[in-house]
C-alpha cells in the first residue's frame, strides 16, 4: 500500500483508546479495592485481572483485523477525503499529535507548505495556523485573507503542521523547510503559529533564509503563555492528590506536548523540558508586528490589563510583561475590541490592518 489512509490511523487510535481506558479503569479498580497500608499497584490480580487482560487482548486482536481490512480498502477510501475530514484530522492532531507521531499513526500530519493562491507571484507570505487547525482556516466565514494579501503582490503559502508536537520540534522543522523557499519571506502566524515562527527563527542559525526575512506578524499569539493551559495543569495536580482520582491525573496529563508548551510559551527544547518560558527577543533587523483582541466592546483602563480574546490576554498577545527584560519590542501593535480569538482570521478591520502593514513601500 503506497499511502496509509486516515481511517487506518483512526482504527489504530480507537484501539489504543480502548486499551488506554481499560488501563485507566483497572488502575482505579486497583486503588479502590486494595487493602489499607498495602503498596499501590496499577494492575489487578486473579479473576479481575484476567478480565482486564482479556479486554485488552481482544481489542488488539480485532484491531489487527481492522488494519488488514482498511489496508485493502485504502485505495478506494482515498477518493473520499473531504475538507471536513481534513479539519477533523487537524483538530485530532492538536489534542494527540505527539502521540500519533510517536506511534507512527497515519493520522499524524506531516509538515508541508501549500500554495494558497493559484498563479500568485512575488515575495513569499507564509501563513501559520494555530492549535488544532490547518491552512484552510484562513478562508472561512466569507473571508479570504490569502487572496486579499496576494493582491498586494505576495505569494501566499500555507503551512500545514502537527500542532500537537512540541513547539520547538515544529520550529526546528520549519527552520529547515524555509531554506527551500526562494526570495524574500514574511511570516504571518495566528495563535500558536506565531510561536512556531519565533521558534523557527531562533533555531535557524547558519541558515540563509533569516537574511531574507522581511517581517514577522502575529495574531492573538500567546507570547507570554496561555492562562487556560495553566488551569489545565492545576486540574492535573489536584487530581493527583487523592489515590482514587490519581489515575485520572494520567488522563489529564495526556494533553499534547504542543498544548503543554502553550502554558509558558516554551519555544526551545530545554525550556519545554523544564516547563518554563523561553526568554527570546524578537529578531533584530526585522519588522515585527502584533495584533491582540479583546471580547469587551468598551474596555477601560490600560490595554495590557484587558482580558483578551477569550483565549489569549491582550498583554500576552502584545508581549507586555511586567518585567522590562521580558517585554517584546514590537515595531507596531494594534488591539481590536469586541473580537474573539478565531475572529482574528476573518475580521475585515484586522485584514485592513494587515494590508497597511504589509503593503509595498
Amino acid at each position: 500500500m503506497s499511502k496509509a489512509h486516515p481511517l487506518l490511523g483512526a482504527s489504530r487510535l480507537a484501539i489504543d483508546a480502548v486499551t488506554g481506558v481499560t488501563d485507566l479503569v483497572e488502575a482505579m479498580h486497583a486503588e479502590i479495592s486494595r487493602l489499607p497500608l498495602t503498596a499501590s499497584r496499577e494492575r489487578t490480580t486473579g479473576i479481575t485481572g484476567l478480565v482486564y487482560r482479556s479486554v485488552r487482548g481482544v481489542t488488539r486482536l480485532v484491531g489487527g483485523g481492522l488494519d488488514l481490512a482498511l489496508g485493502a480498502l485504502a485505495p478506494l477510501l482515498d477518493q473520499a477525503d473531504t475538507q471536513h475530514a481534513s479539519a477533523a484530522q487537524a483538530a485530532l492532531n492538536g489534542v494527540l499529535g505527539d502521540y500519533l507521531e510517536a506511534t507512527a499513526n497515519p493520522l499524524a500530519t506531516p509538515m508541508a507548505l501549500h500554495p494558497l493562491v493559484d498563479d500568485a507571484s512575488g515575495p513569499a507570505l507564509v501563513f501559520l495556523h494555530g492549535l488544532g487547525m490547518n491552512e484552510a482556516q484562513w478562508r472561512r466565514d466569507g473571508a479570504d485573507f490569502p487572496a486579499a494579501l496576494a493582491a498586494l503582490g505576495y505569494r501566499p503559502l500555507g503551512l500545514r503542521y502537527n500542532t500537537g508536537r512540541n513547539i520547538w520540534r515544529n520550529g526546528a522543522e520549519l527552520a529547515r523547510l524555509l531554506d527551500t523557499v526562494p526570495g524574500l519571506i514574511t511570516l504571518l502566524g495566528h495563535s500558536m503559529g506565531g510561536l512556531v515562527a519565533r521558534s523557527a527563527i531562533a533555531q535557524a542559525r547558519g541558515r540563509r533564509w533569516p537574511q531574507r526575512l522581511q517581517a514577522l506578524v502575529t495574531l492573538g499569539t500567546p507570547h507570554l503563555g496561555a492562562p487556560l493551559e495553566r488551569g489545565g495543569q492545576q486540574v492535573q495536580q489536584l487530581l493527583a492528590v487523592s489515590a482514587y482520582s490519581r489515575p485520572l491525573a494520567a488522563l489529564a496529563a495526556r494533553r499534547s506536548a504542543g498544548i503543554r508548551d502553550l502554558r509558558h510559551a516554551s519555544l526551545l527544547e530545554a525550556d519545554a523540558d523544564a516547563g518554563k518560558a523561553s526568554r527570546l527577543p524578537l529578531p533584530a533587523g526585522v519588522r515585527c508586528c502584533a495584533i491582540a483582541a479583546t471580547t469587551a466592546k468598551r474596555p477601560t483602563g490600560a490595554p495590557a490589563r484587558w482580558l483578551g480574546d477569550g483565549l489569549v490576554p491582550v498583554a500576552s498577545a502584545l508581549g507586555q510583561h511586567r518585567e522590562a527584560a521580558r517585554r517584546l519590542a514590537f515595531t507596531d501593535t494594534a488591539v481590536f475590541t469586541g473580537l474573539g480569538h478565531l475572529a482574528l482570521q476573518t475580521d475585515a478591520a484586522v485584514l485592513q490592518q494587515l494590508r497597511d502593514w504589509l503593503k509595498p513601500a
